[in-house]
């Protein structure tokens, strides 16, 4: 019993009694976000938690600190910010600010979050460790489409073979060609004629009177009417008949004369009628 009343008179005891006296012993944070229904006192939590993260991050910034213990600073900070998250959801629930949506994001912008790695962020020095400066290294971006205006400033000469003899070497080649096509070509029309005969001559002008019917019967058959070897019928004019030639030549004349109805003068037209009547046309 005495050594417990010592105890208690020392300076330490005698302070913490004073401390719980006067209501300013302070508070252990709770463990779980959940635990706490104080709105109040869960904004002081999250202002507590803020300030923790802006201490570390300042300690973070000096390289000269070694790698295990930036790789300790860099997750402590990542789990006081999953923690903060877990408080300003619990502030909404108590219906305090919603700060994940309205509220200031300084904190979060000052790290690097590798992309797919489900929020873990990557601050100050930490950013410069072995292996971690890879996996923020961008991949090239892939080439974008041209448009089609910068398609069209491409377009030139070359694009439609304009220059394609230029070279000198495909005329040469196409004049080979042309030679063995046109040999080609005289020999088998020469073994076609040698073949045929005298059955394919030409005439010399078509006959555009010769009608294409169906043969009649033999009883139907007008003595004057004689079978072509093309299978046509040939009719025997008792009138004089224009050739096509001559029935050219008369659309072209008259032709001729309405033009000069229509655009010469009166003088013009008097002169063309006298040189016709003099060559008796």
């Amino acid at each position: 019993m005495a050594r417990n009343a010592e105890k208690a008179m020392t300076a330490l005891a005698r302070f913490r009694q004073a401390q719980l006296e006067e209501g300013k012993f302070k508070e252990r944070r709770p463990y779980l976000a959940s635990e706490c229904n104080d709105l109040h006192k869960a904004e002081k939590w999250r202002r507590q938690i803020i300030s923790e993260i802006s201490k570390k991050v300042s300690q973070i910034q000096n390289a000269g600190l070694g790698e295990f213990k930036i790789r300790d600073l860099n997750d402590e900070i990542n789990k006081l910010l999953r923690e903060k998250g877990h408080w300003q959801y619990r502030i909404r629930e108590l219906g305090g600010f919603d700060y994940k949506h309205y509220g200031p994001r300084m904190l979060d912008q000052e790290g690097r979050e590798v992309p797919g790695n489900r929020g873990y962020k990557y601050f100050g020095a930490a950013r410069d460790l072995p292996g971690v400066r890879d996996l923020f290294e961008k991949e090239p971006a892939p080439d974008l489409r041209k448009t089609r205006g910068e398609l069209m400033k491409e377009v030139d000469a070359e694009y439609y073979g304009y220059r394609d003899e230029d070279d000198g070497v495909l005329l040469p080649l196409e004049m080979q060609y042309e030679k063995q096509a046109v040999l080609e070509a005289v020999q088998k029309w020469r073994t076609d004629w040698n073949n045929s005969g005298d059955k394919h001559q030409e005439e010399e002008e078509e006959s555009i009177y010769r009608v294409q019917n169906d043969e009649p019967e033999e009883d139907e058959r007008q003595p004057e009417e004689m079978d072509d070897e093309e299978g046509g019928v040939a009719f025997f004019a008792h009138v004089p008949v224009p050739s096509q030639k001559e029935v050219e030549e008369a659309l072209v004349r008259r032709k001729k004369m309405e033009l000069l109805q229509r655009y010469a003068s009166e003088t013009l037209q008097a002169q063309s009628q006298e040189a016709r009547t003099l060559l008796g046309l």
